[in-house]
């Protein structure tokens, strides 16, 4: 899931030399914890937060498969 993360905001940054990824293993579900440059945020948020959402909604596809839980946090 982490490298999926690490992918679909490579093509959306124009910093992606600047993106982390905190992988954080639960029990049942595996938190994940997006941080990019400050003036990449807007690109990876989206209008009223579309990409976000659409970026979440293919790694819990993923983690789905998988039989595992995915949250997407995206920290500044």
């Amino acid at each position: 899931m982490k490298e999926l993360l690490i992918t679909l905001v490579e093509a959306l940054v124009d910093h992606p030399d600047q993106i982390s990824v905190n992988q954080i293993v639960g029990e049942k579900s595996v938190i994940l914890e997006l941080r990019v440059a400050q003036e990449d945020m807007g690109k990876v948020i989206g209008k009223q937060g579309r990409i976000a959402r659409a970026i979440r909604t293919l790694v819990k596809a993923a983690a789905a498969h998988e039989g595992k839980r995915v949250v997407v946090e995206i920290i500044h």
